[in-house]
Parts: structure tokens; sequence; C-alpha cells
């Protein structure tokens, strides 16, 4: 056999192009977990298990990597862009299940970016606190929508941007701590503290609900298998390996935040991260750096929601596409290709989210509203992993080689596991969430209704009529 015919296509079947490097396929899937999940919600798991928060973020991040290793095997058997809802239609044969988990995934990134919001204003009114949190919120979903509007190809290159802003703030917290240990305080016995509930492992499982958020985004490399060069090579790797490192540095920043800031002051905290560096610890001015810190968090919650922007309705154009949601979800503007309708729509669900939350919270409800939309987030979420993982059991001796990717059985099952028992509990400590959850369904369920029951002349001629097949 010669090396061209061992080579990697260049080009896929479908026709993208393979040009993604195993190196660069490791930074995307860095970039895409190393997010805002642990500026906005630090303050909540710390509050949830006392000082040993940090224990949180390393069970929730193994847990994460585990189910990642699922995601790792089914793409060398699949390398196509579709992800969990392919494996799962190649699993159970079930369109509908496709669809929910497709319907899903859309819900679960509404909530992410309605958290998110939650979490910019938190952090917009350490610098001003005049404006009213749900203003601030709305105009902040407003410019993300602005600035998709006006070109996918404007929302990459600040995306790219950002992230290298957000990694800056976490590496001032890392930093930070390196510091205070050199000059020799940090009391270690604090990393041990379960104070938050007297029972260790109820408290890491609390804490793990709630920092699993932070963990999330390393699904969406899965969605660029098409266009990498030989993924059974590269995506086990890669994606394993960002994980991981993610995972350190949340521990690290964790850590830090636990050594340097009283717990019950980092859980009475808006921002908490920024507790962090007005305990006056560098050598440099405490407004200074606040300040700075403040606008680099924005800036990373900015770049996560961005993403969530940009996701939300490019899935509703390629639902419409494939004839399951109305065919006006296929509009692009004639002049910027952008989705308008797609993302006027996803805007208009997100800000209802947020006023609804901000009104239940006003009037005396006990309602956290980060917590809340990071728990609908997290439900959404375990749930397709769970789909994942036994999609990747199930699926084991079919369409396999030598080159596919083979994940530790008794792993997977632990992560099985671990996301029923996360789930699980973020049901009991939250069941209202699940109403939040039936609502989104219930939006993708009507927007199906519709085009099954009206949109017949969109079909392609032989159509099956409602067919929730997927290609997103």
């Amino acid at each position: 056999m010669t090396a061209a015919t061992e080579r990697e296509p260049d080009v896929d079947e479908s026709g993208l192009k393979r040009t993604i490097t195993g190196r660069q396929l490791f930074f995307y899937t860095l970039g895409d977990v190393l997010g805002s999940g642990i500026y906005v919600l630090i303050g909540l798991v710390a509050a949830a298990v006392g000082g040993a928060f940090w224990i949180a973020f390393a069970v929730g991040v193994a847990i994460a990597a585990i189910t990642g290793s699922a995601y790792a095997e089914l793409v060398t058997k699949y390398p196509k862009a579709a992800g969990a809802a392919l494996y799962v239609n190649k699993a159970f044969g079930s369109k509908a299940l496709a669809f929910l988990v497709t319907v899903s995934f859309l819900s679960a990134s509404f909530a992410a970016a309605g958290s998110l919001a939650s979490g910019f204003a938190q952090y917009f009114a350490e610098l001003w606190p005049g404006p009213p949190a749900l203003v601030v919120m709305l105009v902040f979903l407003a410019a993300l929508t602005v600035i998709n509007y006006i070109g996918i190809t404007e929302s990459v290159v600040i995306n790219m941007v950002m992230a290298f802003v957000e990694i800056a703030g976490l590496a001032i917290i890392m930093f930070t701590g390196a510091w205070y240990l050199a000059e020799g305080h940090g009391n270690f016995g604090e990393l041990v503290d379960f104070s938050a509930t007297g029972n260790p492992a109820l408290a890491v499982l609390a804490g793990v609900a709630l920092s699993f958020f932070a963990m999330t985004g390393f699904e969406n490399t899965a969605n660029v298998a098409e266009e990498t060069i030989d993924p059974h090579r590269s995506f086990p790797r890669s994606l394993i390996g960002g994980m991981v490192v993610a995972g350190v540095v949340y521990v690290l920043v964790s850590i830090t935040a636990a050594l340097t800031v009283p717990t019950d002051t980092l859980a009475g905290s808006d921002a908490a991260l920024l507790e962090v560096i007005e305990e006056g610890i560098l050598p440099i001015s405490t407004g200074f750096m606040s300040n700075l810190f403040a606008v680099i968090a924005m800036i990373a919650i900015t770049n996560t929601t961005l993403v969530a922007v940009v996701t939300q309705p490019r899935i509703l154009y390629g639902m419409a596409n494939e004839d399951v949601v109305p065919a006006v979800f296929k509009r692009l503007h004639s002049g910027r290709r952008s989705p308008w309708v797609g993302l006027i729509f996803s805007a208009v669900v997100v800000a209802t989210l947020l006023v609804v939350g901000t009104a239940l919270t006003q009037a005396g409800s006990g309602l956290d509203l980060v917590a809340r939309l990071a728990t609908v987030t997290v439900l959404f979420l375990l749930f397709i992993y769970a789909l994942v993982i036994v999609s990747a059991l199930k699926l084991r001796g079919h369409e396999e080689d030598e080159r596919t990717f083979r994940a530790n059985t008794p792993l997977l099952v632990v992560g099985l596991v671990g996301n029923i028992a996360i789930f699980g509990w973020s049901v009991y400590d939250d069941p209202t969430s699940l109403l939040w959850c039936a609502g989104l369904v219930a939006v993708g369920l009507v927007l199906f209704a519709i085009e099954f029951f009206f949109g017949g002349q969109d079909r392609p001629e032989g159509a099956e009529r409602g067919d929730p097949s997927l290609k997103v």
C-alpha cells in the first residue's frame, strides 16, 4: 500500500475539506471547555460544598472526561458533523429520539445563554451599579444578536480574541495564588472543609451538579469531525487531552480561591472570582486590578455566550432544512447570509427566560436565576451525555476497524452512573427546574407540530410527513 493510499483524504465524501490538525483540535476543545462557567458559578459551588469545593470541580471534570471518551469512540466510527443526534439514531434507530436530543441541545443552549447573561450583569454591576440587572441582560443579549447578524466571520474573529482574554483572567487568578503561597500564607486545612452540609459525599454531589456547567462545551468538538485530518488518530488524544488540561486549570483556580478568600465570602458574592483580586494580594493597585478583572470576566462571559448565540439559529436552520420545523427558519439575509429569523426567535426565547426568571426573583420565590438556568442547562446535557454513553456501549462491534478508538468499558459505566447521579441530585435539589426544561422542550415540539400540520408544501418530493431525522 502506498503512502498516498494510506493518507486520510483531504476532502470528505460530504464535500467538507479536512484541514483541522490534531493540535488545532486540542486547542479547539480546550477553548470550548475553558469557558466562562467558572467565572459565573464558583461562588455557588463554594456555597454548596465549603472550602473543599475544588473537589467538586475535579470530580465533575473526571465524569465529563469519561463522557468525552464515549464521544471519541463514536467519532472514530462515525466522523460526521451531526454529533449526538447521529449516534443516538445509529444506536436506537429512533428518529424521534434523535429529534428529542437535538431539541434538548437547542434548549440547553437557550438556558446557558440566559445563565451567562445573568452572570454578565453581576460583573457589570461591579463597574456600574446603576442600571437594573434585567436591562443589562437584555441589552447584552441584543448586542450579541446584532454581532451574529452582521456575520459568522466577524463572530468567529471576536470569539478567538476573547478566548485569549478569558484564559488570561484565569492565569491572573492562578498567579495570585502562587504569589500568596510564596509569601508563606494559606490555610491548607480549608481545602478539606465540607462545612456547607457536613456530609462530604452529598456536599460534593451538590457541588458537581452546579460545577458541571463549567465542564460542558466539549460536545461541540464532535461537530468538526468531517473537517479534521485523520480523526481516528486525532480525536481521542485531542478531545480527552483538552478536557483534562481544562480540568487542571479549573482545580487550580478553585484551590486559589479557597486559599485566599473565606468560603462564606465566596458563597455570598455574585462575582466570586473578583473577591480573589480584591484581597489585595498582588503588589498592584487593588482598584485597578478589580476593574481590570471585572472587564476580563465580562469578556469571558461574552465569549461563551456568543458561541451559544451563534449555535442556536444554525440548529434551527438545520432543522428547517430537514423539514421538522417551519421553513421560515431557513431564511437568510440576502446580503449578510445570516439566519436572521432564527436569530430573532432565539433572542426572544432567551429574553423570555430572563424576564420570567427576574420576575420570579423579585416576587420573593427564592430563585437564583444563574443557578436555575445553569441547572436547566446541565439537566439537558446530562440527558444527552447519558444517551451518548449508552450508544457507545450499544454500538460496540458495529462498524469498527483497527483504527477505531475504544473507550474503557468500566469507566464508561462509571461515567453513566455519574451522569445519572448528577441528574438525580439536580432534580431533587431543584425540582422546579424540570418545569423549565419541559417549557423549553415544548417550544421545539410546537415548532414541529406547526410544520407537521401546516408545512407539507415545503417538504421535498417523497419526504415522509413529520420525519424528524436531523442532520444539524
